[in-house]
Formats: structure tokens, C-alpha cells, sequence
């Protein structure tokens, strides 16, 4: 994208193009109305300089320019929001894949723990103090927590498949570090900010805004496009019929002119082209507008989450050290 805006910006400056050309031609006299003439058989050799200038009066040109740049910005927020986005992805599956560790080793703890308990419980069956029905509950309650196990050992596979590949490797690349959640520190403190420059950060938001740029320099176009279009044209260069008399004195040929096209009637194309940029600038707006609104609201629903979350760990914290009294 940056690099068709600049290849748009040559539009700015003069068209200088270098043209060569040998022909060879048989002419009779029938083309000039002179059928009695023998014709002749010659060649043509010719080589020119063609310098081409638009005047950019109405400034059709530099609002194209205008809409690539800013295409060139809704592109480079666009790959800052890819950035971000596989930043979290990383950080979530890592997380992820944290959780799982834990919930893993948690049950092979409490399976080391039900395994101890029905030992214990076969003695006491043993010195009669349990029933068989006592041994078979334990039983059933071991093997239950058991089946638990393959489920989430499956997905901390799948998980750390996904991260391999976040990685940018084979899911059959073997990732060497491993994550648990005793390694995970969350940051203490939280930076200040407003929710509007929150906003203001968000890639989508300038996206969209380059977005509304770009239909804005469409209408631009489109308007000047209805007014008169200049064009300079200027051309030297020689001509000969031998290669080797070209450049001599008496074959040189040259030409200058203007041109000047005002559209005067072409069956309302030029105003309905203007009034669909107008509506396509009115669609970008909207797209615009529900865009930074649904950034307020991912905001909002951000700072609850937050304020509500913290108000669930210290029940949670409570509820921990009272069970440990």
C-alpha cells in the first residue's frame, strides 16, 4: 500500500518517455489517388523524446494520492492490530496451558490421595469396621476422578499445539518451555488512563478512521473529475529513411500542444459517481462511529471485569483462609 502511494505521487511530475521505431513500408499510388504510380519501397527509421504534463488544477491527483496514503495507514494499523493480536493469543494460550498444568497435577494429587483413602478403607473392611458397599463407593469414586484425567491431558496437548503454531512451527515441533502458574505474576498496579485515549490506542479505531480518509479523498476525485482536465504534451525527435542520416540537420521533427477535456454530457454518469462517494463517505462515517462505540463498550465491560473480579478473589481469598482454620 505504501508503495502504490508512492508510485501515485509520479503523477505529480512530468511523463518523459524515449521511443524508437524503423519500419519498413511499400507505398503505391492508389493510396493518393494516383493508381498509375509504380509505388516505392522504402524504410522508415525514427526516434523520439515525448514529454507529458497534467496539470493538476482541480486536484484530481492529489486527492488519489491522498486516498493511497491513507489506505497506506489503514494498512499499518492493520498489521499493529495483527501484532496485538498475536501477542494475546500467545499470552492467553500460555495461560492457558498453565491452567491445565495445575488442574492436572491437582487431580493426580487428589487420585494419590483417594488411592491412599481406599487402601485405608480395604483394612478397615479387613478388621470388619467397613462394609463391601464402603470398598465399592471408594472404588467408584477413584476411578470417576480417574476418567477426568485423559479429557484434560488432551487438551493441554491441543494447547500446546496452538501455541507451537502461534509460534510459527509444526504442531510436531516440540516447544521447550512449559508454563505453570507459579511462574505467572499478575502486575501489581494497572497504568491510569481514559477510556477515550484507550480508545484513541486501539488499532481497529485508526483503522476505520484511515478508512473515512480514504472515502473522503474518493469524493474529491470524483468532484474534479467533473471539471476541465489540462494536459501539456511536447515531442522531438528525428526522423529519416536511412539509420545513418538520423540527427543530421534537416530530420529533426518536433511538436508542442495543450489539451483541455470539459466534460459536457455523459448521461449523468460523472454526478451519480460523485453522489456514490458521497454515500460510500456516509458509509465509512456510520462503520466509524460503530466502531468507537464498540470500543467504549469493550472499555466498559473491561473496567467491570476488573472491579468485579477483584471483588470475587477477595471473597475467594476469604473463603480460602477460613477453610484453612
Amino acid at each position: 500500500a505504501q508503495e502504490n502511494a508512492a508510485a501515485k505521487q509520479g503523477s505529480l511530475f512530468p511523463a518523459l518517455d524515449l521511443s524508437s521505431k524503423a519500419l519498413r513500408q511499400k507505398i503505391t499510388g492508389a493510396q493518393f489517388g494516383a493508381p498509375n504510380f509504380p509505388g516505392t519501397t522504402y524504410t522508415l527509421s525514427s526516434a523520439s523524446v515525448q514529454i507529458a504534463y497534467t496539470l493538476d488544477v482541480f486536484g484530481a491527483i492529489r486527492r488519489q494520492i491522498e486516498g493511497f496514503e491513507a489506505q497506506a495507514e489503514y494498512q499499518r494499523f492493520q498489521l499493529e492490530g495483527a501484532f496485538l493480536t498475536l501477542a494475546s493469543n500467545v499470552v492467553t494460550t500460555a495461560i492457558q496451558e498453565a491452567s491445565l498444568r495445575a488442574r492436572i497435577n491437582a487431580t493426580e494429587e487428589i487420585l494419590k490421595a483417594q488411592t491412599r483413602q481406599l487402601d485405608l478403607v480395604k483394612q478397615q473392611f479387613e478388621l470388619g469396621a467397613a462394609s463391601k458397599v464402603d470398598v465399592l463407593a471408594q472404588q467408584s469414586t477413584l476411578e470417576q476422578t480417574r476418567t477426568t484425567l485423559p479429557p484434560l491431558q488432551q487438551q493441554l496437548a491441543e494447547t500446546r499445539h496452538r501455541l507451537t503454531v502461534l509460534a510459527g512451527e509444526l504442531p510436531s515441533t516440540g516447544l521447550g518451555a512449559q508454563f505453570k502458574l507459579s511462574d505467572l505474576h499478575l502486575p501489581e498496579e494497572l497504568p491510569l488512563s481514559l477510556p477515550s485515549k484507550l480508545v484513541q490506542q486501539r488499532p481497529d479505531v485508526r483503522a476505520q478512521e484511515a478508512l473515512l480518509h480514504a472515502a473522503s479523498a474518493q469524493i474529491g476525485v470524483a468532484t474534479a473529475r467533473m471539471f476541465p482536465d489540462f494536459t501539456i504534451n511536447a515531442n522531438i525527435g528525428s526522423i529519416a529513411t536511412r539509420l545513418g542520416d538520423m540527427f543530421v540537420p534537416g530530420s529533426a521533427i518536433w511538436s508542442f500542444g495543450g489539451n483541455m477535456l470539459q466534460p459536457i454530457f455523459h448521461g449523468g454518469e460523472l454526478m451519480h459517481k460523485q453522489r456514490a462517494a458521497v454515500a460510500a463517505y456516509e458509509q465509512a462515517a456510520a462503520q466509524y462511529r460503530s466502531t468507537v462505540l464498540q470500543a467504549f463498550q469493550n472499555v466498559a465491560d473491561t473496567l467491570s471485569a476488573l472491579e468485579y473480579d477483584a471483588a470475587a478473589l477477595k471473597t475467594q481469598d476469604a473463603a480460602e483462609q477460613t477453610a484453612l482454620d
